[in-house]
């Protein structure tokens, strides 16, 4: 057996189905596993067609085109040991799959037998699980391979495979025990692990624990970036052996191919530690603009999109729309270079490029901003001066083009009409919703032809929170390409704003948080604030964690609240709460797609499903 192996772990930005992309990353990293002399690199879950292909994975042509383009991959395997992950098709069902290419051979494939189906996740629609301890055979192209519950070796190293949910299982039940068992002294794991802000803290107790439980080395390797639209991927990957971290990489990178090496004894392996080392704290703001300004960076660029647009209110979720992208444009210069940002992009003409180049980083930023975000200001005879300078101020600060009109016209144009066909006189103490929605919905077209004019995205500003109750107007503030912030809540967001004035430098913001959140849709004097309307934020998130999160009835709910606020005022809150949530679930089903970027979300395309007609929790609000 070699003392050293050098194994290697690639983190892939990967698309579904798009064939040159997914390859050509998948080329890079060998390429560059070669030139370090990589004895075994592992490539992320479904690395080949993308994870996120969804009931593509139904059809039965997909995995026949993976396995063709895996034929070309074994080509580049040249005096590699190469795992990466397809569908296949045998035994009439699909398999999530991690095959094993060793200098040009194919020599196996691992089956995954635990499938995800909690949270994003809905595996067992697509793929069958594979039984434990099973090796079958199977045809493809003429050709017979192995498939199952296999253990490989590389220059007398035992290893084997958990992919992904496989690990997240409890110790008697998923495969490392029984490889441990075997022999096995290295354990691969090819993942694609949804991010959500501190979840890598899990992941790496996961993998530690994992190398000392089963004494082996344990190898990690997760998807990069937002693969297909809601899910965002860190490219965590992890290298440990025996409870001792030997590497682990720099997350939410806007590389395309995130490739970390390591020198391995499996000789002579490090000692067993007798406590895993923690982590630093994990700071959910860093986290949270890190990876939404990722997932803008891939969204922007996978929907071959010019840019975006955002109807810029003042408010704090289209203020944290706007500082996003501008945090996009400079995280992505500063870490792949202005050439790369603007290949991939293909926003720029070249003269523009070469213009670019003469300016300070700072400069550059602010010019890719002016042409990348369009803001505009669409002004009431109820909005405040306040929120102007707050939009303008901001927009200013971070160099994005910015436009402000008034919409009153319009407003008064639809209530005539609706005035003269009804007979009436509409008023704030007989029509407040009519009125107040009535000003959202105006602002959406004008918002939205701009937006084709320049071949844009528009934004959605709604947050989780707002999502929750529906507090918002359909075709009005809800239109959008992409609803960045919807999953996460106000109270992070207000606070978030906060910190990224303070820690990111964002001056422009000093507006905003000053300013109680408002929809200003109803007359200055009514003194409109959006936790009037509904209650405060923190009480409503609480509410929804719980209701959601730890599916808690409304009476357990009251209990575990009790005491926080008074009695009856609690009892209003959590009734309205599901009051408004029942109401509303036709809103979410409409909402433009969204991010997931906390621990759970409201998205019923991704996270929570609800019946659209229920009945509405009324025997449950009795108490």
């Amino acid at each position: 057996m070699q003392n050293i192996l050098k194994i290697a772990g690639a983190a892939l930005n990967q698309t579904p189905i798009d064939w040159q992309n997914n390859l050509q990353n998948i080329k890079d990293a060998i390429e560059e596993a070669k030139s370090q002399q990589v004895a075994i690199l592992c490539l992320p879950e479904l690395s080949i067609t993308g994870y996120g292909c969804e009931d593509l994975f139904l059809s039965s042509w997909l995995p026949v085109s993976a396995f063709e383009k895996l034929l070309i991959i074994k080509e580049w395997c040249d005096g590699i040991t190469v795992c990466l992950g397809l569908p296949v098709r045998a035994f009439g069902t699909v398999f999530n799959t991690a095959c094993v290419v060793k200098n040009k051979e194919i020599v196996g494939f691992t089956a995954k037998q635990f499938m995800a189906n909690d949270g994003v996740h809905y595996e067992p629609r697509w793929f069958s699980s594979w039984p434990a301890n099973e090796i079958r055979q199977f045809e493809m192209f003429g050709e017979t391979y192995q498939i199952g519950d296999i253990i490989y070796e590389e220059q007398g190293v035992k290893f084997a495979f958990e992919i992904c949910e496989d690990a997240w299982r409890p110790d008697n039940d998923r495969p490392g025990g029984r490889h441990m068992e075997k022999g096995v002294q290295l354990i691969i794991n090819p993942s694609a692990s949804h991010f959500a802000m501190s979840k890598t803290d899990l992941r790496y107790k996961l993998v530690m624990n994992a190398s000392s439980r089963f004494n082996c080395t344990y190898l990690y390797a997760n998807l990069l970036g937002n693969e297909a639209g809601r899910i965002v991927y860190d490219g965590e990957i992890l290298i440990a052996q025996n409870g001792n971290l030997i590497t682990r990489n720099h997350l939410l990178s806007f590389k395309q191919v995130d490739l970390e090496v390591a020198e391995v004894d499996f000789q002579n392996p490090l000692p067993p530690v007798s406590e895993i080392e923690q982590l630093p704290p994990i700071d959910e703001n860093k986290e949270f603009i890190s990876a939404i300004s990722l997932a803008l960076f891939d969204y922007l660029r996978k929907s071959r999109s010019k840019g975006y647009v955002l109807s810029l209110s003042g408010g704090a979720d289209s203020s944290a729309c706007a500082v996003a992208v501008s945090e996009m444009i400079r995280r992505a210069i500063c870490e792949v270079g202005l050439d790369d940002f603007v290949a991939r992009t293909n926003i720029l003409k070249a003269n523009e490029i070469d213009q670019l180049k003469v300016l300070s980083e700072e400069e550059q930023v602010k010019t890719l901003c002016n042409k990348i975000l369009i803001c505009a200001y669409q002004a009431s005879k109820n909005s405040s001066d306040d929120t102007f300078q707050s939009a303008a101020g901001l927009a200013e600060s971070i160099g994005a083009t910015f436009y402000n009109w008034f919409i009153d016209d319009e407003v008064a144009g639809y209530t005539d009409k609706i005035e003269k066909s009804i007979g009436r006189k509409l008023t704030w103490e007989t029509d407040d919703i009519t009125l107040q929605n009535i000003q959202a919905r105006v602002r959406a077209p004008v918002i939205w032809m701009l937006a084709n004019l320049t071949g844009s995205l528009l934004m959605a500003t709604s947050n989780r929170s707002e999502a929750s109750v529906g507090y918002a107007t359909m075709d009005g503030d809800t239109a959008g390409s992409i609803s960045p912030l919807a999953g996460v809540d106000k109270a992070f967001l207000r606070q978030w704003l906060v910190w990224a004035q303070t820690e990111l430098g964002y001056e422009g913001l000093q507006y905003v948080n000053n300013l109680q959140p408002t929809a200003e849709l109803r007359p200055t004097e009514k003194a409109q604030t959006d936790e009037k309307d509904l209650m405060p934020y923190p009480i409503l998130n609480q509410i929804e964690r719980l209701a959601f999160y730890e599916r808690l009835s409304p009476q357990q709910i009251f209990e575990k609240m009790r005491g926080e606020e008074e009695e009856a005022l609690l009892k209003q809150h959590i009734q309205r709460f599901f009051s408004l949530w029942t109401r509303n679930q036709w809103k979410r089903e409409r909402y433009a797609p969204a991010f997931h970027m906390d621990d759970y979300n409201v998205d019923p395309r991704s996270w929570l499903r609800f019946p659209i007609l229920s009945g509405g929790y009324q025997d449950e609000l009795k108490f």
